[in-house]
């Protein structure tokens, strides 16, 4: 097939098509991990994006359904230097999702890091794209709404309660210590329940426009807020529900939920320059100065200044000291006891990428048990 990939600046990138024949708009971002293709199609993140990857081999070994983040491929197209399997070819086909290879993915990633991510779209075709045709795409990429424009988290997130019961085969305790979490689902990734059941922890996944009385009524030991797609000042309903959560019962966030969690307490977030995507993420534990790689996905972040009083910076990233995690014990007036809030703007689960920091679901497991007893 033949494919274009044409960016708001005007850039036109003549490439060869995979996957399905369409044609998709989305934001232009770069991922830099070096393995972990399926994980990053299918992580719902990526929903309204257009994923290029750094590392010019794919498909180099094949598609496997258990590395699977979600059920489907969530980003909108995929752009890549060199297809090495006919597997990955049939998995976009399988979901309807274009690609683009043969095209200089250290241009496009050196243009994203001067310029920002940038709107664009792409089209794959069995008849060669015409010169009349691009100047038409090029109008529609510039129509075409900011993602900050554009609510995605309903679109990924479950619609109904699911319960994901503990997995005591890899537990010797069985019921002895099992916890209950209600995970507030904006996009969640598989790999992060699996860490959770694993650890002997019932999961309830309930929608993210579940309010504070549903969740409670379920008597959970602890609440996390998963990751999820898009700029997080639009997901108003989660955040009126998190702002009621805290002090209840302690609460905990990842990605996106680091940034849901800013803004219930009052702080701010704001759109990063070209984001943080890839395996290679140095974060410093500012408690322990402790410094871990880390997996990450994301394209806002929480504002440094405008971190409420009393909540401390956990974590920072090294390369740009931009803001990775907060923390603080909330004091339940009625019971007096103290309530953990705390979140992580990395992956601790990763999926792609190290597993240095799945240690802390670990942590959350012992916060969880803490208060239960």
């Amino acid at each position: 097939m033949y494919a274009v990939l044409i960016l708001e600046d005007g850039t036109v990138i003549q490439g060869k098509g995979f996957g399905a024949e369409s044609e998709v708009l989305g934001e232009l971002v770069f991922n830099t991990s070096m393995t972990g293709y399926v994980e990053v199609l299918t992580d719902p993140s990526y929903k309204g994006q257009i994923v290029t990857m750094t590392y010019p081999l794919e498909g180099n070994y094949g598609v496997e359904k258990e590395w699977y983040e979600s059920e489907a491929i969530h980003s909108e197209g995929f752009v890549i230097k060199d297809l090495t399997s006919n597997e990955l070819d049939d998995f976009l086909k399988e979901h309807s999702i274009p690609g683009i290879y043969g095209v200089d993915t250290r241009y496009i990633t050196k243009k994203i890091r001067s310029k920002g991510v940038l709107k664009a779209l792409l089209k794959s075709s069995k008849t060669e794209i015409k010169e009349d045709e691009i100047a038409n795409l090029v109008k529609k990429v510039l129509e075409y709404q900011d993602i900050s424009e554009i609510e995605l988290v309903s679109k990924v997130s479950t619609t109904k309660k699911i319960v994901h019961n503990p997995n005591n085969e890899n537990n010797n305790n069985n019921n002895k210590d099992a916890v209950k979490c209600v995970l507030i689902d904006c996009g969640v990734k598989s790999s992060i329940i699996d860490c959770l059941t694993e650890r002997n922890c019932e999961v309830i996944q309930v929608p993210y426009n579940t309010t504070a009385k549903e969740i409670l009524d379920e008597k959970p030991d602890f609440v996390l807020i998963s990751n999820g797609p898009g700029d997080p000042e639009l997901v108003t309903e989660t955040i009126a529900t998190i702002k009621q959560l805290i002090g209840k019962l302690p609460v905990t966030g990842i990605c996106m939920g680091n940034q849901l969690l800013t803004l219930a307490l009052g702080g701010k977030t704001y759109k990063l320059k070209f984001g943080h995507r890839g395996g290679n993420q140095p974060v410093k534990d500012l408690e322990t100065g402790k410094v871990y790689m880390t997996s990450q996905n994301h394209g806002f972040a929480t504002d440094y200044e405008s971190i409420p009083e009393g909540y401390e910076i956990a974590n920072i990233n090294l390369n740009d000291n931009t803001v990775e995690g907060i923390h603080k014990l909330v004091v339940e007036n009625e019971s007096n006891t103290k309530m953990p809030v705390w979140s992580v703007q990395y992956h601790p689960e990763a999926g792609p990428g190290p597993h240095d920091a799945r240690f802390l679901f670990d942590k959350m497991i012992e916060m969880a048990l803490e208060y239960k007893n």
